[in-house]
């Protein structure tokens, strides 16, 4: 039995070997590779607010947050999705936030409250809520809360700029953590409204009579619903919350710097809109930056290019690492 064993052992180790031996025959590629961009980890469905709908529907809101592996705390892009004033999904768009986590940034998506069910100002005040929320929980995912700015497509570039446009104004600040700011050095608006009473300008007449009517998204957002306490008859009908409403009433010298995009091909905001909201900037003074992307729609592959992502990664290397 012994001489058994131990001739197994020997047809075991020479089979090693010899496989051994044979592996040889093939080589591996090595690879040196120079570290160029940090592993960034995904934080899901952080919860930030919790309050009320109309009535007294319970809501809770949520962010996902991409934080970049640093020994050093990172600046802070804070990342508000659109959703045509109805919808706020926070996983859109990840090939954008990803881009701006790998150039080295913390970026935050939320969600906000939206039309039928509630009207503006509430969804800026929950953008400003979530930018509080950050900075009172900076250390939990490695945030400089000295170095923090906004973007955000369509809805969300229309809240980006107006958290922009409403820096150091006390009207919208409601909820928790109000001992925190939610000040921000810079904002990015890509094809996002500034004046809700004009979307279509651009767009033919058939176009501009379905902005203007009751059941329009803008009305829904800015007004409410007549059934339930709001105004009827369209945006409109009521310049005064219309103005309300729009982050063009805000500008001024206080205004956040801004970078604005849009595409020429945009069937849905006109590109005048981020047009409007540019010259303002510049008549009070602000630093802006405006640039109409060729053949680019209302979202879609143009807004994913290196190009574009490389214009939004420089703009906010120059306002919250330079």
């Amino acid at each position: 039995m012994k001489k058994l064993l131990v001739a197994f052992i020997v047809i075991l180790l020479f089979s090693s070997w010899a496989f051994a031996e044979e592996a040889k025959k093939f080589e591996s590629k090595y690879l040196d590779i120079e570290l160029t961009t940090n592993q960034v980890n995904l934080y899901e469905g952080i919860p930030f607010a919790q309050g009320f709908w109309r009535g007294s529907q319970l809501y809770a809101l949520h962010m996902d947050i991409l934080v970049p592996d640093s020994k050093e705390p990172l600046p802070l892009i804070v990342f508000v999705t659109g959703g045509g004033f109805i919808m706020a999904p926070k996983n859109n768009w990840i090939q954008q936030r990803m881009r701006l986590a790998q150039a080295g940034y913390v970026v935050a998506s939320i969600e906000y409250r939206y039309a039928p069910l509630s009207k503006f100002p509430l969804p800026l005040e929950d953008c400003k809520t979530a930018i509080r929320w950050l900075r009172a929980h900076a250390s939990m995912y490695n945030i400089d809360i000295n170095r923090v700015g906004i973007l955000g497509n369509s809805a969300g570039g229309y809240l980006s700029s107006f958290v922009g446009v409403t820096n150091g104004m006390k009207e919208f600040e409601k909820g928790d953590f109000l001992d925190y700011s939610s000040d921000v050095l810079c904002a990015a608006d890509i094809f996002g409204i500034s004046d809700i009473t004009c979307i279509g300008m651009d767009y033919d007449e058939e176009n501009q009579k379905g902005h203007a009517s009751a059941g329009a998204t803008e009305a829904l957002w800015a007004l409410g619903t007549p059934t339930f306490g709001g105004k009827d008859g369209g945006i409109l009908a009521h310049p005064e919350e219309a103005a309300y409403a729009s982050p063009i009433t805000y500008v001024s010298e206080k205004s956040a710097p801004m970078l604005l995009m849009h595409g020429d091909a945009d069937t849905l905001v006109s590109p005048s809109q981020t047009d409007l909201l540019f010259q303002a900037l510049k008549a009070k003074g602000v630093e802006a930056e405006r640039y109409v992307v060729k053949n680019a729609a209302h979202g879609g592959a143009y807004w994913v290019q290196e190009p574009v992502m490389k214009i939004m990664v420089d703009f906010f290397d120059k306002y919250l690492k330079k």
